[in-house]
């Protein structure tokens, strides 16, 4: 899912910075707002855990393997805003300390995953928990949220991809498409779990169990 370097064009690169900064300034706007040490402190720990959960591979068929992505996971827990605040970090980290993902097209990744994949699945999220605030509808939205937000970032990469001329835009769309499709299961499984062990034990660290953020 992360683009490396050279693998979008100028225009892409240009486009996707400028809407990724404006997003984030947004988000850092709205979450200074609400500034509570609980919010920052519970930012961390997210931060943290998306980033120990990406290294962990599980195989898929095809001899590939896929990872978290956790944009679903901090919307749901901390709000979009914060949400797309602590996957933007953990690109950063990841482009500049590890080459996980261009710095050139950190932009784009930022695009993708951040703000695309973060207020994307909170929007999934909010308009299934308007069926009912019943735990299984909630557990519902967790996991069509995260399947879906995995898609959805997937294709905006393929599109990337495809109009900046890497490979032919069909192609791109099938390759990313097809697999996250699969990954995103993934995704909602271990999503999931870790949203309703939070759930259980400590229900109120999950800032948006009303849907007000």
């Amino acid at each position: 899912m992360h683009i490396p370097d050279g693998f979008v064009d100028i225009k892409t690169v240009v486009s996707t910075g400028v809407v990724s900064a404006g997003g984030l300034a947004a988000a850092i706007y709205k979450v200074k707002s609400y500034f509570k040490a609980r919010v920052i402190a519970l930012m961390g720990v997210i931060s943290a855990l998306i980033f120990a959960l990406q290294m962990i591979n599980f195989p898929i068929i095809g001899g590939t393997s896929g990872h978290l992505l956790g944009g679903a996971l901090a919307a749901i827990v901390l709000g979009p805003n914060a949400g797309a605040i602590v996957i933007a970090v953990v690109l950063i980290v990841q482009a500049f300390v590890f080459m996980d993902g261009g710095v050139t097209a950190l932009g784009a990744n930022i695009f993708n995953m951040a703000i695309v994949g973060v207020y994307g699945s909170y929007l999934i999220y909010w308009m299934i928990g308007k069926i009912s605030k019943k735990r299984t509808i909630f557990l519902i939205s967790v996991a069509v949220a995260s399947w879906l937000s995995v898609i959805i970032v997937s294709f905006f990469a393929a599109l990337e991809l495809g109009v900046s001329g890497t490979y032919a835009l069909g192609i791109t769309l099938r390759a990313m498409v097809g697999v996250h499709f699969i990954i995103g299961i993934g995704e909602a499984v271990i999503t999931v779990a870790i949203i309703a062990f939070i759930n259980k034990v400590r229900p109120d660290l999950i800032l948006t169990r009303e849907r007000s953020l």
